[in-house]
Parts: C-alpha cells; sequence; structure tokens
C-alpha cells in the first residue's frame, strides 16, 4: 500500500498547547524547526512534552523556545539534557525580523502552539504571534460555543 502523497499525509502531533487558545488570538502562523538533541528526539517519539507555559523570545537575531518541558528519555544515559533548556526554534532570517517587529510594534506574543513530526519525521513547532484576550472576549467566546453546542445538539435530535 503505497503512501499518501502531499498534504492528506497526516502529521503526528506530539503536543498541543489548548491554553493558548483560550488566552490569546491568533493574528498570524508560521511554523519552525527546532534545534534538539538525539535523546530528546526519542523522549518525543515517546509523547513526553509539555507545551502549556512555552513562550516565544527573539534574542540576537535567533527565535528561543523557552519553558518547554520535554522529559528525559527513559534508555538514555548521562547524556540526557535538561528538560527545561532553552532550545534555539529555526526560522528564515526575514521570518525572525518580521516577527521582532510585529512583537516590538503592536505588543504582540509569539506563543507555540503544536508540536509534530513532519512528513519526513523532523520535529516542527507551529508557532503563532498572538494578542491577548480580555475577559469579556473570553466570556463571549464561551458563551459562542455554547450556542453552537445547544444549535448542534438541536439539529441532532430532529433529525433523529
Amino acid at each position: 500500500m503505497a503512501k499518501a502523497k502531499g498534504k492528506e499525509q497526516q502529521k503526528r502531533d506530539i503536543a498541543r498547547n489548548r491554553k493558548a487558545f483560550h488566552e490569546f488570538d491568533m493574528v498570524e502562523r508560521f511554523e519552525a524547526g527546532i534545534e534538539l538533541t538525539g535523546t530528546e528526539v526519542k523522549s518525543l517519539r515517546e509523547n513526553n512534552c509539555q507545551l502549556t507555559d512555552a513562550f516565544v523570545l527573539i534574542r540576537k537575531g535567533e527565535a528561543w523556545l523557552h519553558n518547554l518541558h520535554i522529559s528525559p528519555y527513559s534508555h538514555g544515559s548521562y547524556n540526557n539534557p535538561d528538560p527545561d533548556r532553552k532550545r534555539r526554534l529555526l526560522l528564515h532570517r526575514k521570518q525572525i525580523m518580521v516577527l521582532s517587529q510585529k512583537v516590538k510594534e503592536r505588543g504582540l506574543a509569539i506563543v507555540p502552539l503544536r508540536m509534530y513530526f513532519s512528513d519526513n519525521n523532523y520535529v516542527k513547532v507551529e508557532i503563532a504571534l498572538a494578542r491577548g484576550k480580555k475577559m469579556h472576549d473570553k466570556r463571549q467566546a464561551m458563551a459562542e460555543r455554547d450556542a453552537k453546542r445547544d444549535l448542534e445538539r438541536a439539529m441532532k435530535a430532529r433529525f433523529h
């Protein structure tokens, strides 16, 4: 059986940052590679990753991912790196410049949304320029979700 080509092939998620969608409005999304050691990749294959408190900072023309927790590899030895170390994101220089300018100008934040293995088994991080939500925005989003859920229930009950 041949593998699916192109966009049909699913990307395998390692971790998602659900909290980011509650706290922020996403303005623009980017895909970035990440610089990892071998035991970190093996640990990610065991789904040992936590993205909830992670954030991206740009320092000296490089993008760094902070507070990403990758648990030590279970069969690793003294070679296991610090689980909470800073990790460099691999982006084009123009993308880094655009991100840093927008963060400085408009007061946006850069948050990681998810980590996944790409089609050719590289670890990728989806990051987004995000604007913080106010409390009333969160309440409005919750009300919209509830209304949509009620509508779907009513439609399902009517047709079944």
